[in-house]
């Protein structure tokens, strides 16, 4: 195994999604075979959520035990239960609400009017981690963690320049002024994300480029927080020819 990082380009966003979801129940299929259970870590935006339709919509899905799959959020906005902007709400409508997943084995974000203080929800989520932590770390021992990246490189809520992309022993954080709305946002540091043995960022369209590009180029982490992802055995860029204009030719693997 090795954990340099690989960019897997595809033609088109819809050609992104389906490849991202077979990839995703062939190995999910092979984390149960060895370990028995499997801890995956979902995000949400556009591409996010069209993996989610894509294994969803795929002949293959019930091929999976996912009574022994738990899900996890990298990030979530601070909003009530049902409001449509919620990455649970969205994953939920996409796949979890059609999968014979049991409710104790998905582990939203407390939402805004559940736990009012978004502090107090910053607490809670990060004890829910450690009642499943796993050796000396005190979260789960993450099998899958998808990202997403925004044009000005962040992942989960962890942006540019800001305090949260710099946080080394919280597990969780609470954004207040987030950069896009809505403004208050809770999400897992960056040593929690990197203690995932696979990341996959997915990510499409030509206002990533630049990112991507930077964050390949090693840019530092505090300023493109796409370039300090990086997982224990893996990290893979799943992109589209449009997102990766910027990145280099020896990093392009012909397969996975």
């Amino acid at each position: 195994m090795t954990n340099e990082r690989r960019v897997l380009v595809h033609p088109d966003k819809e050609a992104l999604a389906a490849s991202v979801a077979a990839r995703f129940l062939t190995k999910t299929i092979d984390i149960l075979d060895d370990l028995g259970r499997a801890n995956i870590a979902l995000t949400g935006g556009t591409m996010g959520i069209a993996v989610l339709e894509a294994v969803n919509a795929s002949p293959a899905r019930d091929t999976i035990d996912w009574s022994k799959v738990h899900f996890w959020w990298g990030d979530e906005r601070f909003v009530p239960r049902n409001d449509p902007d919620r990455n649970e709400r969205q994953a939920r409508e996409a796949l979890l609400d059609h999968i014979a997943v049991p409710p104790e084995n998905v582990h939203p974000f407390p939402a805004s009017d559940e736990i009012a203080d978004i502090d107090e929800a910053a607490r809670v989520y990060a004890a829910e981690l450690e009642a499943f932590g796993h050796e000396d770390w005190p979260v789960p021992k993450f099998d899958i963690t998808f990202l997403g990246v925004g044009p000005d490189g962040h992942i989960a809520s962890l942006f540019p320049d800001r305090a949260g992309i710099r946080e080394e022993k919280a597990s969780v954080i609470a954004e207040r002024n987030s950069p896009k709305p809505p403004p208050q946002r809770l999400s897992l540091t960056r040593p929690v994300i990197n203690s995932s043995d696979r990341i996959w960022l997915v990510l499409a369209g030509s206002d990533k480029a630049s990112a991507l590009g930077l964050a390949l180029a090693g840019a530092s982490y505090t300023e493109v927080p796409v370039a300090g992802a990086k997982g224990r055995k893996r990290t893979v860029f799943f992109v589209d020819k449009d997102a990766a204009v910027d990145v280099p030719e020896n990093l392009i693997a012909p397969s996975y």
